[in-house]
């Protein structure tokens, strides 16, 4: 048996982990079973941006005559965009093999691995062990138990990256963030798109008003079901069928397209590892459990990242491997503030959120609203943009922010002097105190701020 100083579970985030325990001259295994560079890098952020900058410039052109812009787009090339989207990846594999392989102190198993016992794990026909365990196994696609579905073959977030040809149809079952990303970008290339929600709303972490948009916007390209049940998959002429039931009248409906993509969530892949094996709990969604502090219940294996299933993103997850391997080497520990992870949501119009919405920070706090348009800015007047807005959320007593939320063009950029706020508990005076460039965008958020109710 190969015994390990640090035994790293996953590539992604898990890197971060492996690099630091390097420069500390520590004997480091690297687990993973699939192409290093984790989901951010092969099948999640990264292609899925590289896409979505493109479809941005369609509907941005389409949208150019409110200006007194004529223009017009001739063509859209399908298998360039995909071509191009996969450069970044090809290239971040790359760099990452040959840090891998250059390493002195470093072993990587590039196979399938799974505990057998405490702090060992088993791959192929070798047993490792590690004085210190970090797992960051990431989590793979959560697939609906819909008649029909094992017997099409649908699109996933990964699958859907291998496209040469764009589907002149394509229904997505899902309204999470992946679900209304790729509705987006396939509405852009031209794809006649139809998104299927069970929930009452897309994008239910977001604040209803802020989902209410978005459908809107959405719903001038595309056709949105929410409220409606997938019951049955199949294959039709030319592509395939599912049948749908509205949750509140039961009526059903059969819709055909060309392709079918499921983004209906995540699952975690604890059970692939057979955690239970070395004795490490998980929750109730089978994701590994873990404190404050990023340990799990066993002294000396860290979890993070997607494997943990809270705030599944890969700026989280960098900021969760700091802290872990900070924990781990030190005896005064540091806690992840979830509570202080920004998001944003690639549409158009975009996205971005920090912090508490309104409902949950009512249960807990006495709370004051404000809210500003794009339009109230002279900045969102030159644009003509007359929907988007910003929100905050902020306490009565100490005007402290507790969440901000934002849906319009460049959300993305303007919500970073918020998430600042927020990770250092700031008051709304640490934003209206201070200058912003007039008349640039940025003013909408102490404009926000200056309307609290």
């Amino acid at each position: 048996m190969k015994e390990y100083d640090v035994i790293v579970i996953g590539s992604g985030v898990g890197m971060n982990i492996v690099f630091s325990a390097l420069s500390e001259g520590l004997r480091v295994a690297l687990v993973d079973r699939g192409d290093v560079g984790g989901t951010c890098l092969n099948v999640g952020c990264i292609p899925s941006k590289m896409l979505i900058y493109p479809a941005d410039r369609i509907v941005e052109i389409e949208g150019s005559q409110r200006f007194g812009i004529n223009a017009k787009i001739k063509d859209v090339d399908f298998s360039t965009i995909m071509s191009r989207m996969k450069v970044p990846i090809l290239q971040g594999r790359k760099f990452l093999r040959r840090e891998i392989r250059n390493s002195k102190d470093l072993d990587f198993y590039n196979k399938e691995a799974y505990f057998v016992d405490e702090y060992t794990l088993k791959i192929g026909n070798e047993l490792i062990r590690g004085k210190r365990i970090f797992i960051v196994s990431g989590s793979r696609i959560a697939v609906p138990p819909v008649k029909g579905i094992d017997e099409i073959d649908y699109l996933t977030n990964e699958s859907v990256l291998e496209l040469k040809k764009r589907p002149r149809s394509m229904i997505i079952i899902g309204g999470g963030y992946v679900a209304a990303e790729y509705a987006h970008f396939f509405a852009a290339m031209g794809t006649e798109v139809t998104v299927v929600e069970m929930g009452d709303r897309m994008l239910r972490q977001e604040e209803p008003e802020v989902s209410e948009l978005l459908r809107k916007e959405l719903s001038k390209r595309m056709g949105i079901f929410t409220n409606t049940e997938t019951v049955e998959t199949g294959r039709a002429r030319g592509g395939y069928f599912v049948k749908v039931r509205d949750r509140l009248s039961g009526r059903e409906r059969r819709l055909a397209a060309a392709a079918v993509m499921v983004a209906t969530g995540r699952k975690s892949n604890a059970d692939l590892l057979r955690v239970e094996n070395s004795g490490i709990e998980t929750d109730a969604a089978n994701y590994v459990a873990v404190d404050r502090f990023l340990r799990t219940n066993k002294e000396n294996i860290y979890a993070f990242g997607d494997a943990v299933g809270r705030q599944m993103f890969t700026h989280a997850g960098d900021k969760e491997a700091e802290i872990a391997w900070h924990n781990a080497r030190n005896g005064e520990k540091r806690e992840m503030d979830f509570d202080a992870v920004p998001h944003a949501v690639f549409t158009t119009p975009q996205i971005a959120s920090v912090g508490l919405t309104e409902e949950t920070a009512g249960r807990d706090h006495e709370i004051l609203i404000g809210k500003a348009h794009y339009s109230d800015t002279v900045a969102g007047d030159t644009m003509a943009e007359k929907e988007g807005f910003a929100k905050a959320v902020v306490e009565k007593d100490t005007e402290r922010i507790l969440g901000f939320h934002i849906i319009g063009p460049y959300a993305s950029i303007l919500i970073q002097e918020v998430v600042n706020a927020v990770a250092n508990r700031s008051s709304v005076n640490s934003i209206t105190g201070c200058m912003h460039i007039f008349p640039a965008l940025s003013e909408i958020i102490p404009e926000a701020l200056s309307n609290l109710k």
